[in-house]
């Protein structure tokens, strides 16, 4: 027997190895095993099994890491979908697919030590135990009435009220045996109330109706679309409980930043009947959980997986049903090789394995759009708001007028203010929302006009007021805040713009006996700070909430009656033509937060450009108004979702060689284009230095992202690279910054 693996550190290569005979029985495809390369011993994953091997001189198979393979088949042949699509090798591919913590064995199952009764003991034996050692006997006791174990040491002695020494003592004598028992780290072990089903508006029965029908015999995706507030959840909720009645499994990938302490406290009590089938995969676990986590969902004991982006290679089996929710969420897209887009995966894991697909949003992506509207996929509306809440009221403040921008409050307009105010005296909550963290975006001298800037990146630095420093928010970088122009040394250098600690600040002045609390990347550095600060807000002891876009997301909060977004323009205004789009479905979905109760809900958008389609259209909660306009945009340029992009990006410590580098390959590229494919010239990046690293772009479009694919790695294989010259194609990008 002989088996083709590909190691994990070896270029890509796959290397044929003889496996010995006492392992042919365990080893198979999506094994873990370690084999010899050259002088060393690499680990690597098992990609075919043969019978026969071409090469006369073959190596055994050092070692095989677990009693059963890995990987499944089926996620095997999605990572080598993966690699041609996403035009990344295939080792990367499968790197992907396991998770760290479970793919480099640094990380174990958590033991401890547990005890059981080691033979019968009958009464008689016990009460002359009593008399010489009643400790013992009372410690005995509690493993009997457990049916003799095991139990872990620890809370067996707690619960006997001895010491753990007494057990050590009960092992001497041949009357318990102690041995390591293994131990999840579940990050959600508190128990949770049983949640009853809701009842159905007569849309969501139709949404249930479309849905079941498509488990039943799936065909073509779910595209859910459903204004903020009307009851997508509940649909997911009874699908995955269809799905699991039949017995099947099911997985649900939501946002990053929407899988809050809440979203998962709402699946675990509506599942109350098996939480411990409940498996929750995302960044903030820490390796222990992750491993943990994974193993649960590997051995079949979660039929339920929740999880982030890389949760769409959760090893389960037979999936009845995978659900997208907010399925236009940029973070579904990978940054880093591979550069996979969850959603689509979503899509096509569907199609491989006979599950039925839901995707769900208020604010559906112009592709998704463009596909239910073609056909590709079912679309199904849900119009309204559960029990027939209205849409909250969106009043849009011109900042131009100085009237509306008095110097009083600042940041906060008059009406903005005077609406908080207001809330606060009927007991209600608001959110303010700043895409944009830290107390100002940068430092600027009234005399020279000199911007403190980041020596790696080409951006200026974000002042932080509780730290007194300057920090780059894209590589780190950062140092004390200047008292005096480092450049001219007049005194008279100023914050410029505004972050969320200065939304705070300015709250905090104007509104002292209010209790404020703040939600950015620096404020929730703490593992439990999402939950603390969420039950706090929950339990109405918080009155307002400020936040970046974290708090845009997946909350449900319904004494929240005000929601004021202080700057509608950050983000409208960059080289990119998603721009618009992704302004606009931030603005609808932060808008969404208000009134999800009784009370009715009002949004105050505060913007320097009121008359700009993506506020305007936001406004109005008129979705199909401006996609009707975006995809006139889109389809007069040939951009997605009416044609398909690839960006490569090209990077390096040295300016010249990057750009000679890059025009190079755009010369190769359009030299080997077909007439359908337009290749651009080499341009440096809108975020041309990151990091240290100078960036240049090439951009290639088409009709087809498998013959963008194709054509950049022929071009690029045949195009030998200066050393440290990086280069990265992103198929289908996302973002062009």
């Amino acid at each position: 027997m002989f088996v083709r693996v590909l190691p994990d550190q070896a270029a890509g290569r796959m290397l044929d190895y003889r496996v010995p005979r006492p392992m042919e029985a365990s080893v198979g495809i999506g094994s873990r095993v370690r084999v010899p390369v050259r002088t060393r011993l690499l680990t690597g994953t098992v990609i075919g099994v043969m019978d026969e091997c071409a090469f006369e001189s073959v190596r055994d198979v050092a070692a095989l890491l677990d009693e059963k393979p890995m990987i499944r088949p089926a996620l095997l042949d999605l990572a080598a979908w993966i690699a041609d699509y996403y035009c990344c090798p295939l080792e990367a591919a499968v790197r992907g697919v396991l998770p760290v913590a479970v793919r480099d064995g640094k990380v174990g199952a958590k033991t401890q030590n547990a005890a059981r009764v080691a033979r019968e003991i009958g009464d008689d034996e016990l009460a002359k135990l009593e008399k010489k050692a009643p400790r013992q006997v009372d410690a005995l006791r509690v493993l009997i009435e457990a049916g003799g174990g095991p139990m872990a040491v620890t809370l067996a002695a707690a619960k006997a009220g001895v010491s753990e020494s007494v057990f050590r003592a009960l092992e001497k004598n041949g009357l318990v045996a102690i041995e390591a028992m293994k131990v999840a780290r579940n990050p959600y072990a508190e128990r949770f109330v049983a949640g009853a089903e809701l009842v159905l508006n007569p849309e969501q029965v139709e949404a249930m109706k479309a849905v079941e029908t498509e488990m039943a015999r799936p065909e073509k995706p779910i595209l859910l679309f459903g204004v903020t507030g009307s009851g997508k959840t509940e649909i997911y909720l009874r699908a995955i409980r269809r799905a699991v009645d039949a017995g099947k499994t099911a997985l649900v990938l939501v946002p990053e930043i929407a899988l809050t302490p809440q979203t998962v406290e709402r699946f675990k009590s509506r599942f109350a009947d098996m939480q411990d089938a409940i498996a929750v995969m995302h960044s903030h676990l820490s390796e222990g959980e992750r491993y943990d986590e994974w193993h649960k969902i590997h051995s079949g004991e979660a039929r339920i997986v929740i999880g982030a982006r890389s949760s769409i290679f959760a090893p389960v089996e037979n999936p009845g049903i995978i659900i997208v929710d907010e399925e236009h969420e940029s973070s579904y897209k990978q940054d880093e090789a591979p550069r996979y887009n969850a959603r689509d995966l979503a899509v096509l894991r569907g199609k491989r394995e006979g599950a039925a697909v839901l995707l769900g949003s208020a604010t559906p992506s112009l592709e998704s759009w463009h596909n239910a509207q073609s056909g590709k996929y079912r679309l199904v509306r849900l119009n309204q708001r559960v029990d027939d809440k209205s849409m909250p009221v969106v009043r849009v403040i011109d900042l131009r007028r100085p009237a509306r921008n008095d110097p009083e409050g600042g940041i906060l307009s008059r009406a903005l203010r005077e609406a908080i105010e207001g809330r606060m005296g009927k007991g209600e909550q608001s959110i303010l929302f700043l895409n944009r963290r830290g107390f100002s975006t940068s430092m600027l001298c009234e005399v020279c006009g000199h911007v403190c800037e980041c020596p790696d990146c080409s951006v200026s630095l974000t002042y932080h007021r509780a730290a007194e420093r300057l920090v780059c928010h894209i590589c780190g970088h950062n140092r004390r805040s200047p008292k005096v122009c480092p450049k001219c040394a007049d005194p008279k250098i100023r914050h410029s713009g505004t972050g969320t600690q200065k939304v705070e600040e300015a709250l905090n002045k104007i509104f002292p006996k209010a209790r404020i609390a703040r939600m950015d990347a620096d404020s929730m550095t703490r593992k439990e700070a999402y939950r603390e600060t969420l039950g706090a807000f929950k339990e109405g002891r918080l009155d307002i909430l400020v936040g970046t876009q974290m708090i845009a997301k997946g909350l449900h909060f319904p004494n929240v009656t005000l929601v004021g977004i202080v700057n509608a323009d950050l983000g409208l205004h960059i080289p990119d033509f998603r721009a618009g789009e992704r302004v606009f479905q931030l603005l609808t979905q932060v808008a969404g937060r208000a009134g999800r109760g009784e009370m009715e809900g009002e949004v105050i958008v505060q913007t320097y450009t009121p008359f700009s389609p993506s506020i305007q259209f936001a406004r109005h909660h008129d979705y199909e108004g401006f996609m009707e306009q975006e995809m006139e945009f889109r389809r007069n340029f040939g951009y997605p979702p009416f044609g398909r992009m690839a960006m490569i990006t090209l990077r390096g410590t040295m300016r010249e060689r990057v750009e000679f580098s890059a025009q190079t390959l755009s010369r190769k590229l359009r030299a080997a284009a077909p007439a359908q494919i337009v290749v651009g010239e080499a341009v440096p990046a809108p975020l041309e230095k990151a990091k240290t690293y100078f960036r240049f772009q090439v951009s290639l479009r088409g009709a087809s992202s498998q013959k963008l694919s194709r054509l950049a790695r022929e071009v690029l294989d045949a195009l030998p690279m200066p050393e440290d010259v990086f280069v990265a194609v992103d198929i289908d990008p996302l973002h062009l910054m």
